[in-house]
């Protein structure tokens, strides 16, 4: 087979700014790709060659090649290098992108104005408390759902309640706060971290994500219509629409998330987690984003995209949002939670729908008494605000990095013969189990030693091949060992 053609000379131009050069490599790329000058197929210069023509190291080409190949703007071919990908073009005039552009890093660049049901594991009420000690070793809770709530500095937190609890009485006894200074902040923050452009009066408020999704749906009109979820996927989003009376059709998902070529007509929306995909933890590539938002578009259709661990990364650049791409701010609300970063208990989620559904859908939570206390409206604002928020994401985010590369050595180290998913972003992993596994028991007996997870099967609609959904959020790194071993004996 001939070898596809190389480009001898890519004549790239590098943005100014102060963004990482790997970043800026990688947009200076993307803007030869959306204009034409780079076709799918044709091969990208070598990393030695583009980095001589660029006076750079050969290291931070090296980082832009693998931040574009994640993103899933070029492939890895073997015998012709690093070529355009199929669906490129059509990503990049989209406005995808491989990263959430930069933004400035000062967190009191925002300007305050006066003006969470807990995410959890499945059934992780219904169990009972492990012991703390089982055969001389700590019992261990390692099913997905929350964060290591000691990683908030004491200060800060006091600080923001503070903060919180020092506004008039009469406002904290109004139930229809507008959390203007949440909104703000939130407004900020999102551009700041997701890529989310929002003014802070799209933004709506809720008691966490369990609460918010039925009247999501109900505002949206899905009572009776069908609606796709991501088979397996989140418990907790189910239960909420069938409660809310909406036909759930299940879809299977793949290593790259949710197909949007499995979608029809008959579908009304939606329901998706594109930047890691629960539980299997597959990342949506930008030409599956750019796919789903044209397809929304066409059939005038919802996407809600929950963004539930979106600020967790580790061996790639976060994708910007879905709710980012160029055609999306009709067709595409998003979703988010502090549950994942700060404490399920605050009860915080907040949603940025499409204009045209920002008022039924605020009539619906009033009418549902779905409100948000304002002392804790205050208080997170005050996080985001102070540059605190920023802080705790920056040390928590170091610290899950470092317990799951323990948890992903131990079982490597103990358990090869075990594939691993979802390894690069969010909380938790999951271990792929051999085909005739029974996940109930294995996930029995690790309880029986005082580890428990859950077994991936439970999440599935239909069906889906066994294996272990393991947080490591609260996962000493002292502890790793112990649990790549407990794992490999009850397989």
């Amino acid at each position: 087979m001939a070898r596809t053609a190389r480009i001898p000379d890519l004549p790239l131009r590098l943005p100014a700014g102060d963004a990482p050069l790997r970043h800026r490599i990688s947009e200076a790329i993307l803007e030869q790709v959306g204009a034409g000058r780079l076709q799918p197929g044709d091969a990208l210069p070598s990393t030695r060659v583009l980095a001589s023509q660029l006076g750079v190291g050969r290291g931070a080409v090296v980082a832009a090649y693998d931040e574009l190949t994640a993103a899933g703007f070029v492939d890895a071919v073997a015998g012709s290098g690093t070529v355009v990908a199929a669906d490129a073009c059509q990503a990049a005039r989209a406005g995808a992108r491989t990263h959430v552009p930069d933004k400035p890093a000062s967190a009191r660049a925002i300007v305050l104005d006066d003006v969470a049901a807990p995410r959890r594991g499945l059934c992780s009420d219904d169990l009972p408390p492990l012991p703390p000690v089982v055969g001389g070793q700590p019992s261990l809770e390692l099913r997905p759902g929350a964060p290591d709530t000691s990683l908030v500095n004491p200060a800060d937190w006091r600080r923001a309640w503070r903060h919180g609890a020092s506004g008039e009485v009469d406002e904290f006894v109004r139930a229809d706060a507008s959390h203007g200074e949440l909104r703000q902040a939130l407004s900020w923050h999102l551009r700041r971290t997701r890529g989310v452009a929002a003014d802070p009066d799209r933004i709506l408020v809720a008691p966490g994500v369990n609460a918010l999704l039925p009247a999501l749906a109900a505002a949206a009109g899905w009572r009776g219509r069908q609606v796709v979820l991501e088979d397996p996927g989140y418990v907790d989003p189910r239960q909420a629409f069938e409660r809310e009376g909406v036909r759930l059709r299940p879809v299977p998902v793949d290593d790259d998330g949710l197909d949007p070529a499995l979608l029809t007509h008959r579908d009304e929306g939606v329901y998706v987690t594109p930047a890691h995909q629960f539980p299997l933890g597959g990342r949506m590539p930008v030409a599956r984003r750019v796919e789903l938002v044209d397809w929304a578009r066409t059939h005038d259709a919802l996407v809600v995209e929950d963004d539930y661990d979106g600020e967790f990364r580790y061996d790639v650049s976060p994708l910007p949002a879905l709710h980012s791409l160029d055609g999306a701010d009709d067709h595409v609300t998003y979703v988010g939670t502090a549950s994942k970063i700060l404490a399920p208990s605050l009860r915080v989620a907040w949603v940025i729908p499409p204009r045209w559904l920002r008022d039924p859908l605020r009539r619906e939570l009033e009418t549902r008494g779905l409100h948000v206390t304002p002392v804790v409206s205050r208080m997170l604002a005050e996080l985001i605000g102070s540059g605190a928020l920023a802080r705790h994401l920056a040390r928590a985010g170091r610290t899950y990095a470092a317990r799951r590369a323990a948890l992903v050595a131990a079982l490597e180290r103990h358990a090869p013969w075990l594939p691993q998913a979802g390894v690069c972003a969010g909380l938790h992993v999951v271990a792929r189990l051999p085909e005739d596994s029974d996940d109930h028991e294995v996930a029995s007996r690790l309880e029986a030693k005082g580890i428990r997870v859950t077994p991936l099967t439970a999440y599935a609609i239909d069906s889906t091949a066994p294996g272990l959904v393991i947080g490591y959020a609260t996962l000493p790194e002292t502890q790793a060992d112990r649990v790549g071993r407990e794992i490999a004996a009850a397989v």
